[in-house]
């Protein structure tokens, strides 16, 4: 009897074990949760009513749903903002809440990508390619800086550079050359030689342009040493550093012939210097960022050179120091460890305000401030171009301190300091502050702190006559959520742009009636309440409390039901959403980083990012190292 029940017994648990293990098969979980999205997304989501240009009608089988898993990436950001379903249609209980996001959730996971990249092999689209690029005209800039200590007004001497990819000018598709590129690098170079090596002395001359002179010390001829000798000594550490790698044999001998050329025109030693320097400047293995292309297509670890430079494009928009060369001359750089200390190191540099400057100002769309988007002269004329770069230098000191300090990245939605010049802190009304240089102060309210409250957005996201809830609110999903607004519908009549609101109508009672078209109703009600938010500040970023003679109303209602007023209470909403703020800036910052368009193999890599992140108190160092040492970052796709 006992060995009957004891045989039953393991014949039972064995059964209970095989069934338990057995994992749910995606057609199942897709069957039990297809019911789910009929009863809360089809009634909106369909062939007939396709709201916001989205079908989910169509997915009845899980081959289907599989085809789209970037849709549902999308789905599950506003399922899990709780935009879906809209307020005032029927809501899921907080089980079957459970059940979709966890199937979504599972739609979009990739498995076993992180050590791959896109080839045309195993995607039927070509972006894991980066291809070899030219210097954007910041970088060229900076590295003409570091190497020479001459400063080159890169934005005015060069041509603009496009943006691609996730909308950054380090994508080599977009980094194409012309023959305006060729005559001003010619002509930038000869400046640049000139400057460095003048016949006549410079008066007011920039102290770091005369340290490099005497460090570089190629004006001096030791007795007994022959010109040409000196000419040599001096210009090997500037080609290796130019190159960012070891000078290769004979390399140098061509910008010696340069220098030989002018001596036996009769010129100087220095007129043959400034012409080797030219040469070096316009050399492609200066104005390029060339990857070794292998004879065989494959995937292929980057070698130690070209790790360093990317490295060093990515952190400073800068050529390589001495100290990260040197660890690639020794073979270090391909170790994890060595990688995380040259993150640390050079994070702490100087030159890391290159993220600011230039990462994140295009990431929050701030380079037009000044130039394209000024507002209007006679309705703000404290907005002057001092106040412009002050407000800049606010946003780009503000980021790069987050790095330089490792702070928490959560503080860039909020925090209890900023820094200020004397200029901004004027405008702001805070104590006064001396001095042009950017100042950390503290704040004493929380109306202020984080990136949406500073001018510079405020101002960019306004109209020159007014503010704009729209312009404010699409600005806060688009880069700070990253969530993409699509454009208008057509026939749609566009909002004055004047004013604050017609006769009869205020701006808010425009929007309202704006939102009754349910055209425009799935993205305005996203957007307006999140701008109405930040209608205390005024066109150029000013606190103010009334406008036109009414007081402000910054109230707003997000689909989700959450309810706010001004720019605190905002703030505390976007803080409960961290995650995907801190996923987008992820992503964007992956994207500056590796120079081209993402695509599923790179969803790995922000995923582990964010673990990372979380388990690090969102410190802004580790995502820069993940970023770093990546599968993806640190190798390179080959197309033959």
């Amino acid at each position: 009897m006992n060995i009957q029940r004891t045989a039953s017994l393991w014949m039972l648990l064995t059964v209970v074990t095989v069934t338990a293990a057995r994992a749910e098969t995606p057609d199942e979980a897709f069957e039990k949760v297809r019911p789910l999205l009929v009863k809360y997304c089809v009634s909106c989501h369909s062939a007939e009513k396709k709201e916001g240009g989205l079908d989910l009608a169509r997915f009845d089988s899980f081959a289907k749903a599989d085809e789209d898993k970037k849709l549902w990436d999308t789905v599950l950001g506003r399922f899990f903002a709780r935009e879906m379903p809209p307020e005032g249609s029927p809501q899921p209980n907080d089980p079957e809440r459970d059940e979709l996001r966890k199937w979504m959730n599972s739609m979009v996971k990739e498995t076993g990508a992180c050590d791959k990249i896109a080839n045309d092999r195993n995607t039927n689209f070509y972006s894991g390619h980066v291809m070899s690029r030219r210097l954007t005209r910041t970088e060229y800039a900076n590295s003409v800086r570091d190497l020479l200590g001459v400063d080159v007004l890169a934005v005015e001497r060069l041509p603009s550079d496009g943006s691609g990819g996730e909308g950054f000018d380090t994508v080599g598709d977009s980094l194409f050359l012309s023959s305006i590129h060729l005559e001003k690098y010619i002509e930038t170079s000869d400046l640049v030689a000139q400057a460095l090596w003048p016949d006549k002395p410079i008066e007011n001359e920039p102290a770091r342009m005369r340290q490099k002179r005497d460090e570089i010390a190629a004006h001096v001829i030791p007795e007994g040493t022959a010109p040409r000798e000196v000419a040599r000594q001096k210009l090997a550490p500037l080609v290796r550093r130019a190159f960012r790698r070891p000078v290769e044999p004979g390399e140098l001998d061509r910008y010696l012939a340069l220098y030989d050329r002018a001596v036996q025109r009769g010129e100087s030693h220095l007129a043959g210097m400034r012409l080797a320097l030219q040469g070096i400047l316009v050399s492609p293995h200066f104005l390029f960022l060339a990857e070794p292309e292998p004879e065989k297509e494959g995937i292929y670890a980057l070698p130690d050179h070209p790790l360093a430079a990317r490295i060093a494009m990515f952190l400073w928009s800068s050529l390589p120091d001495d100290e990260l060369l040197a660890a690639a001359d020794a073979g270090l750089l391909q170790s994890d460890d060595e990688l995380k200390k040259q993150v640390h190191r050079m994070l702490q540099d100087p030159r890391a305000r290159a993220l600011g400057d230039n990462f994140a100002m295009q990431w929050l769309g701030l380079n037009p401030l000044g130039t394209t988007v000024r507002p209007d002269p006679n309705r703000f004329p404290d907005f002057t171009n001092e106040l412009a770069a002050a407000m800049r230098a606010e946003t780009a000191t503000y980021f790069a301190r987050l790095f330089a300090e490792n702070r928490s990245l959560v503080e860039l939605l909020d925090s209890d300091y900023t820094y200020v010049n004397e200029v901004l802190a004027r405008h702001y009304g805070l104590p006064e502050v001396q001095g042009t240089e950017m100042q950390k102060v503290s704040l004493s309210d929380r109306t202020r702190g984080g990136v949406l409250t500073q001018a510079s957005v405020l101002t960019v996201s306004s109209y020159p006559l007014r503010t704009s809830p729209v312009l404010r609110g699409r600005w806060l999903l688009e880069e700070i959520l990253g969530s993409r607004v699509p454009p208008p519908p057509p026939g749609v009549p566009p909002l004055p742009t004047e004013g604050e609101g017609s006769e009869s109508l205020s701006i808010r009672e425009q929007l309202e009636k704006h939102r009754s078209n349910p055209q425009c109703a799935s993205c305005h009600s996203r957007m307006d309440p999140l701008g109405f938010g930040l209608e205390n500040f005024d066109p150029i970023g000013r606190w103010r409390t009334e406008t036109a003679g009414k007081p402000i109303d910054a109230t707003g209602k997000l689909p989700s039901g959450e309810e706010f007023n001004g720019p605190a209470e905002l703030k505390v909403i976007l803080l409960n959403r961290k995650y995907d703020v801190l996923k987008h800036l992820t992503r964007k910052m992956y994207g500056f980083a590796i120079g081209r368009e993402l695509n599923k193999f790179d969803d790995c890599v922000i995923k582990e990012a964010m673990e990372k992140l979380q388990k690090h108190d969102f410190k802004a160092e580790i995502l820069v190292e993940h970023i770093v040492l990546s599968y993806q970052f640190r190798h390179r796709y080959c197309k033959k």
